[in-house]
């Protein structure tokens, strides 16, 4: 089973609010309550069901698509 996560976007410095948001799950039925996670949080979630966690990387804003 994979976990695929992200560092939120609209976190500030300094703030103590959960950082990640999981983007995808495959190979196996993990059901995700919230939608915000502290970096230990799914640490534990991962390591409790056999996980891998993939971190992805930004897109940096000149490579994105505006329409």
């Amino acid at each position: 089973m994979k976990i695929y996560i992200r560092e939120r976007q609209k976190v500030g410095e300094g703030v103590r609010q959960p950082q990640f948001r999981v983007v995808a799950v495959t190979g196996g039925q993990l059901q995700i309550e919230a939608t915000h996670f502290r970096k230990v949080e799914i640490e534990m979630i991962a390591k409790d069901v056999g996980a891998e966690l993939i971190y992805l990387e930004q897109v940096p804003d000149d490579q994105k698509k505006k329409h």
